[in-house]
């Protein structure tokens, strides 16, 4: 998934690091945040609640890696530890000096019913995390017509 905003990547950055930043833009599809850990940066973690075709799911969610203002590389493992995945921020420059962001998830390992359903499941997915970088982008938009305002 890729979006470009106006934001300069320090900015967008900043956003991003704050685990707690996360919940307004993914909560279609993720609920009932829980936090621990420092708020921002390596080891930031969530716990939450993922509700998909008709099963409930908790996904612990943990910084495993960050690169300022470049990357942020989330681990998630859900499905009682069978699903491992990773879920990375990679943020960019425009010439026009806003910020492409891409957002790549990308599976470690998987239960049997995920990979025999993965067309599907990877469906739901790109749509549930196309919504959620619409969603950032529109946040991201918003703080900086507040900040100029």
């Amino acid at each position: 998934m890729t979006i470009d905003v106006s934001n300069p990547r320090d900015e967008v950055y900043n956003f991003l690091d704050v685990m707690a930043n996360h919940e307004p833009f993914t909560n279609h599809m993720m609920r009932e945040w829980e936090y621990s850990g420092p708020d921002r940066g390596i080891g930031s973690k969530a716990r939450v609640k993922v509700s998909a075709g008709g099963r409930t799911d908790t996904i612990d969610i943990e910084v495993i890696s960050a690169d300022p203002p470049a990357t942020i590389v989330e681990r998630n493992i859900g499905a009682g530890g069978r699903r491992i995945a990773t879920g990375t921020y990679t943020l960019e420059d425009l010439p026009s000096g806003g910020t492409r962001i891409v957002f790549e998830y990308a599976w470690q390992q998987a239960p049997l019913s995920e990979r025999l359903t993965s067309p599907l499941v990877r469906a739901y997915l790109r749509r549930a995390n196309e919504r959620a970088m619409q969603r950032l982008a529109e946040q991201l938009a918003a703080r900086q017509g507040a900040a100029a305002s």
